[in-house]
């Protein structure tokens, strides 16, 4: 809580981004929310020492980093030795369970499907990772968290695509299949040779790799990246966009199949003014111009489907026309 006249009641949310960053997302704040004095649309990706506005109260992001294998006290017989008598966290639990999950025990998954904006006829399915291991978290966010501080993000996330591809491919056959990856596999070779296989293994679906904005850093490499994916018929989208300026040169040099517009851009945008109304259809209108096919996430009432529609959005996503349906359920 902030003591300013000037904050909306509800101004903006501090979350856990899947990348271990923070994510700053203003909820439609009357007087903005300002990261390093540029005001956000929806939301961005926060980094050490950014200066955060909300309307005027100031604040700066201070990180404080440990390192894991440093400066660490051990006495002679290699045990840790922490002063006090607080049980000492130097060290991850659960790893043993984290590799069990890893081999398949506990893996689980969800599928979502994107519709068509104005027929509503499914013409998609995203890919979500779960897990029910009994000693572990049950969200994709606290277990990446987990995997974070292993540094072991990518092996979940190839686990969490190899079981979700495996089990539903078999029911989703005609439907695109738009599948997630971490930031840190994104462009490795490993990650393409699993692409590979997966696309020898099963040539009759088309798969749409979802590119995390955070992953986005370098053009030459992403064009690189997308060569190899048409090489083996494979689509791409953008994911989460709508974060500042975020994609607006690759959307441009590196135009995809699909742009997905992030939740936070979307969220009660038919309450939202006309200036944050202008934004996303102007957004809309650069997608659709460079030949790519908006698609709206977070989709929850009539009234944002509606809108959304009215500026152009072509394919939605969302609790309004399906969640999430588990593995078992499908």
């Amino acid at each position: 809580m902030i003591a300013d006249l000037g904050l909306s009641r509800v101004h903006a949310t501090l979350t856990n981004d899947i990348t271990g960053q923070l994510r700053l997302i203003d909820e439609n704040s009357t007087n903005g929310t300002f990261v390093n004095r540029q005001r956000i649309n929806g939301y961005c990706l926060l980094k050490a020492n950014d200066v955060i506005h909300f309307a005027r109260a100031e604040f700066k992001l201070h990180l404080i980093q440990v390192e894991k294998h440093s400066v660490l006290p051990f006495d002679e017989m290699g045990t840790m030795v922490v002063s006090g008598n607080g049980l000492s966290e130097f060290f991850a639990p659960n790893e043993a369970e984290f590799n069990e999950l890893i081999m398949g025990r506990g893996l689980s998954g969800a599928a979502q499907p994107i519709v068509d904006a104005r027929t509503r006829k499914v013409v998609a399915y995203e890919l979500l990772g779960r897990a029910n291991h009994p000693s572990l978290p049950k969200t994709p966010i606290e277990l990446f968290r987990l995997a974070s501080v292993l540094d072991r993000e990518a092996d979940l996330s190839h686990a969490f695509r190899e079981f979700g591809v495996s089990k539903f491919a078999q029911h989703l056959r005609g439907c695109k299949l738009f599948i997630n990856a971490h930031p840190k596999e994104m462009f490795s070779e490993v990650f393409l040779v699993s692409l590979e296989r997966l696309h020898r293994v099963m040539p009759d679906l088309q798969f749409v790799v979802e590119i995390h904005e955070s992953a986005v850093t370098n053009v030459g490499q992403l064009r690189t990246f997308v060569k190899r994916l048409a090489a083996m018929n494979i689509m791409f989208a953008y994911d989460d966009f709508g974060a500042g300026q975020a994609r607006l040169l690759e959307l441009a040099d590196v135009p995809a199949h699909f742009v997905k517009f992030d939740m936070s851009l979307i969220r009660d945008l038919h309450k939202a003014g006309p200036r944050k109304q202008r934004v996303v259809k102007t957004l809309v209108q650069m997608v659709l111009s460079s030949g790519s096919v908006p698609l709206a996430e977070g989709i929850e009432n009539e009234e944002e489907a509606k809108i959304c529609v009215a500026m152009g959005v072509q394919l939605i996503q969302g609790y309004l026309t399906g969640k999430p349906i588990p593995l078992e359920n499908f």
